[in-house]
């Protein structure tokens, strides 16, 4: 996405928590913990995809993506696909994506990757090629 930065990839932790899963060291239940509310929201809103569930290996996980940022107003905290992401950069300055992976059949859910998104500036302060005018 061309505004796409302060991006974190949290592979290694979910790796982390996979191999601790397997070596028994945690428990299942300690890592398959979702609310609810996320595995509803990964059911009607989430995007699939093609990776198998790292814990149960039966199903694949689902993609939930939530944004926030203050300019959003009652848009933030709720779960946009992603497709919806990239006009929404176009309209905010900035705001932050947390995509979350879960498993509707066993409740796994692991934090993915965060990133910013947005136009970096006020309404009509980029000029064509995306760079700030300077006045």
């Amino acid at each position: 996405m061309w505004s796409q930065r302060a991006v974190v990839d949290y592979g290694l932790a979910k790796r982390a928590t996979v191999q601790s899963l397997r070596s028994g060291r945690m428990a299942r239940s300690d890592v398959c913990d979702a609310h609810p509310y996320l595995l509803r929201a990964a059911r009607y809103h989430g995007e699939a995809t093609k990776r198998a569930c790292p814990v149960c290996e039966h199903q694949n996980v689902t993609h939930v993506t939530y944004v926030y940022g203050d300019q959003l107003g009652r848009s933030a905290g709720r779960v946009k696909a992603t497709s919806d992401l990239a006009q929404m950069a176009h309209e905010y300055e900035e705001f932050r994506v947390y995509v979350v992976e879960v498993c509707q059949g066993c409740s796994w859910n692991h934090l993915t990757v965060s990133f910013v998104l947005g136009n970096g500036g006020p309404p009509g302060s980029s000029d064509i090629d995306g760079q700030t005018a300077e006045t």
